[in-house]
């Protein structure tokens, strides 16, 4: 059974790997579909423009529709970076319509930002699955996000026991792992993961699978 890594910015060549690259639509290119790597498309709040809205998610709605999308995102919020809070959220909310109208899972970024994002969640009563990525916040936050239906990805926070990230892991029973833009190995993740969860890394690959299956990307 291969390692899947949900989240990456990397092109991945390794057979043993299923790598999800996330290609954010406003700074890269678009995606390779010709390429033999399953995808995230999204726009990211770093970069995308309201302005810009009409016409880019034409373009994500056109290319999301292909089987080798697997999610929508990375999108989300930052109140660190990008455009006004207001702006972002009306951006967001777009994305998130057009993945329940596709029937697929989001995989969202999310800084300095989650009343705002829980809130959204609430209003448009979200029915597909959304994956907060890269999470190494509290215990107590990611308890509440599971506890409202969310789901998180850990990377390579994980690989410090100590973090907020690995203590939160060893306490909840489903979780995916990713690399994002680190130059960690995503086998190198699963080792700590196993570590922290005290199982095989056998055990892992098969739970991690098995959710991914629930989610209906393969």
């Amino acid at each position: 059974m291969q390692f899947i890594d949900i989240h990456t910015h990397r092109f991945s060549q390794n057979e043993e790997v299923i790598a999800v690259k996330s290609i954010s639509l406003g700074n890269d290119d678009l995606p390779n579909l010709q390429q033999n790597q399953p995808l995230a498309v999204g726009l990211h709040p770093w970069y995308a423009k309201l302005e810009n809205l009409d016409k880019q998610l034409a373009d994500l709605t056109k290319i999301t529709k292909e089987d080798k999308v697997w999610f929508i995102g990375e999108c989300g919020l930052d109140s660190l970076r990008g455009e006004k809070m207001s702006n972002q959220l009306e951006v967001l909310e777009a994305q998130i319509l057009l993945a329940q109208q596709l029937q697929k899972p989001v995989i969202l970024h999310c800084v300095k930002a989650f009343d705002e994002l829980i809130a959204l969640k609430k209003k448009l009563n979200v029915r597909v699955p959304m994956v907060v990525h890269g999470f190494n916040k509290s215990h107590q936050l990611g308890q509440q996000l599971l506890n409202l239906g969310f789901q998180l990805s850990f990377g390579k926070a994980i690989l410090n026991p100590s973090s907020s990230a690995a203590k939160l892991l060893t306490q909840i029973p489903h979780f995916f792992l990713e690399t994002d833009d680190s130059d960690v190995e995503i086998e190198e993740i699963y080792t700590a993961a196993a570590n922290l969860k005290k199982c095989s890394i056998d055990q892992l690959k098969a739970r991690i699978f098995a959710d991914c299956k629930n989610l209906k990307i393969f």
